[in-house]
């Protein structure tokens, strides 16, 4: 704070600097009970915005649980290492046996003639010719009909075939241009511009799809990925795969995976409230609240979390299907009840746990998900809405303080003042005396 400069008490002994400073303390106490408001409304908006972002992270959770791709989690395996498959959310467990018949290979050109690599190698003009499979044209400008130009002209025509030079025993080059893609269809010519040959002709290599039996079947593809080849399965088998190579591939439901999530969301609802708990309890011992005891809201959520095990609509308990609560108010999960039930019947365990809101009846992870949304909604969230009273008070606070900074100034600069002018009334008061003194004396003196 600001104020006047004062020696303390030169003439009346006073220890004014001490005097001044309690008088500040008592004149500061409305603000100091501001202050420490302001740090309890400080810590309770660190605390909700912590608990607000646990019910986001469970909200999101219990979405992600909601859908119905999360209840048919699928593993594919395959007698075969050159073959294996993906499962995808429509697929079926059951099995399925192939025969790999070829793979598909891209087409190439290797071109009769060789030449250096500044070599001159076009012939009419500098233009090529690029005929794809379905007859359309790309002409490509080498700049200069070299070798060098020629390769640079097809890689940079983006025209989906690649050029390369090969360099020979003898320092001369041979053009080799292969299909970016693979299949029947990934035929092309690369010709002069007058389409006559270019290097003296080439030795082809063509193009194929990919082949498999299934059954009596023979099935095709451009690629050596099979999409689809059973509803919801891709199939792929690796380049180069010997003819004749088998795989017997298998989906199956993967209750693992199931588990692991639904595991995962009963954990973050019981850390959830475990903290709920810890904010709201009352230690006798030390005769000291949490942070949140008095807040009616927060324990009305703790509530609505516990609630969403059972289901208002017909009541019907989980602890069948693994999920239950205990005599401590918790979430509890039972792994092995989960995957018998999972096993057995695996659409009454979807419906029951991962049913989406629009359901009838909606699943555990919709009633967490509303509860988690209830809570932390960026727009009216209860605790986002409790975040923001408390930020507003917070603020209103900081005013506060700041409108008492100032007044604490001018108080001190007046006492300050005040005290000055003490020493100085009295330092002349004092050398009055002293002169009425001398007066005195002398004529006492002269008598």
């Amino acid at each position: 704070m600001a104020g006047t400069t004062s020696v303390s008490g030169l003439v009346s002994g006073l220890d004014t600097t001490t005097i001044i400073s309690q008088l500040m303390q008592v004149e500061a106490q409305p603000q100091t009970l501001m202050k420490n408001r302001l740090t309890t409304e400080q810590s309770t908006v660190s605390t909700l915005q912590t608990l607000n972002a646990k019910f986001a992270a469970l909200t999101t959770k219990a979405h992600d649980l909601a859908a119905p791709a999360a209840w048919s989690p699928l593993t594919t395996t395959s007698s075969s290492t050159s073959v294996s498959g993906v499962a995808g959310s429509t697929a079926l467990p059951g099995s399925l046996g192939l025969t790999v018949q070829q793979t598909a290979t891209a087409h190439q050109v290797t071109f009769a003639q060789t030449a250096a690599g500044g070599a001159t190698v076009t012939s009419g003009s500098t233009h090529v010719t690029l005929t794809r499979h379905d007859g359309s044209t790309v002409d490509l400008d080498t700049g200069d009909g070299t070798m060098n130009g020629l390769v640079k002209a097809v890689n940079g025509a983006n025209a989906g075939v690649t050029a390369s030079a090969v360099r020979l025993d003898d320092g001369s080059y041979r053009l080799r241009v292969v299909s970016n893609t693979t299949g029947a269809d990934s035929d092309f010519t690369l010709t002069n511009a007058d389409g006559s040959a270019l290097l003296g002709g080439t030795t082809v290599v063509a193009g194929q799809d990919a082949a498999i039996t299934v059954g009596g079947d023979t099935i095709h593809s451009s690629t050596n990925t099979f999409t689809g080849l059973v509803q919801g399965l891709d199939v792929t088998i690796a380049p180069g795969t010997a003819a004749g190579t088998t795989a017997d591939l298998t989906v199956a439901r993967d209750a693992t995976t199931a588990s692991t999530n639904l595991k995962s969301l009963v954990d973050a609802a019981n850390d959830i409230l475990t903290q709920i708990d810890t904010l709201t309890a009352y230690d006798p011992t030390t005769k000291k609240s949490g942070a949140l005891a008095g807040d009616s809201a927060v324990r009305e959520l703790r509530s609505k979390v516990v609630n969403t095990v059972t289901s208002a609509a017909d009541g019907g308990s989980l602890a069948s299907v693994g999920v239950q609560t205990d005599r401590y108010g918790k979430i509890t999960f039972d792994a092995t009840k989960f995957a018998s039930a999972f096993t057995t019947d695996p659409a009454s365990v979807t419906a029951r746990l991962g049913a989406p809101s629009t359901a009838a009846v909606p699943g555990f992870a919709s009633r967490l998900e509303a509860v988690g949304k209830l809570a932390s909604d960026s727009v009216n969230g209860s605790l986002t809405t409790d975040v923001q009273g408390h930020q507003s008070t917070a603020t209103t606070l900081q005013k506060g303080i700041d409108d008492w900074d100032v007044r604490l100034a001018a108080k001190q600069d007046s006492l300050n003042q005040y005290y000055s002018n003490l020493e100085v009334t009295l330092g002349k008061l004092q050398d009055q005396a002293s002169w009425l003194s001398g007066q005195i004396s002398s004529l006492a003196g002269s008598s």
